[in-house]
């Protein structure tokens, strides 16, 4: 329903856009109509995070136990872990866990850029998490478990929008 809807939308918008655009520039509409023109998201093929990942783990080969902070460019929240270990985390406790790719958050192959917010509320969400976990959880009476943990799955479920409410 919501790719069609999606569809629907950008079907309309397009229509809009082309008769404005016959009636200020009728010429330059036609050429526009006849050309081949593409989008950007039309000439680009899309992202294969499976061979991203692959072409990253070949750049660091040897590096491994390092520090992620002496590998990669602007390491904060994971400071420390060995840089091997990144690659995973980001693979399976950020990608998996939101139902997302590298492209959530990162500009591919600007890794370190701050370019997009959702790289931003990753850090405080973690740092949420950080919290719940170390401080608040063991607050908690009568819980069944001596190490209580949440994760970025607990709320998220595999989805960008954490879980509000059940179905």
């Amino acid at each position: 329903m919501t790719k069609r809807l999606t569809l629907a939308a950008t079907l309309t918008a397009v229509f809009y856009l082309s008769l404005n655009m016959l009636i200020s520039s009728p010429i330059r509409a036609i050429a526009f109509i006849n050309s081949d023109h593409q989008t950007p998201a039309q000439e680009s093929k899309p992202f294969d995070q499976q061979q991203k990942l692959q072409e990253l783990r070949k750049q660091i080969a040897g590096q491994e136990r390092k520090p992620a902070e002496e590998v990669f460019k602007n390491i904060q929240i994971l400071k420390g872990r060995p840089a091997g270990a990144v690659l995973s985390v980001m693979e399976i406790a950020y990608s998996k866990s939101l139902g997302v790719n590298c492209t959530h958050c990162h500009v591919v192959d600007q890794w370190e850029k701050e370019d997009k917010p959702t790289k931003q509320i990753t850090r405080e969400m973690s740092a949420m998490v950080r919290t719940i976990n170390t401080d608040l959880l063991k607050k908690v009476k009568n819980l069944k478990s001596e190490t209580p943990t949440v994760n970025c799955t607990t709320c998220h479920r595999g989805q960008v929008k954490p879980a509000l409410d059940l179905q």
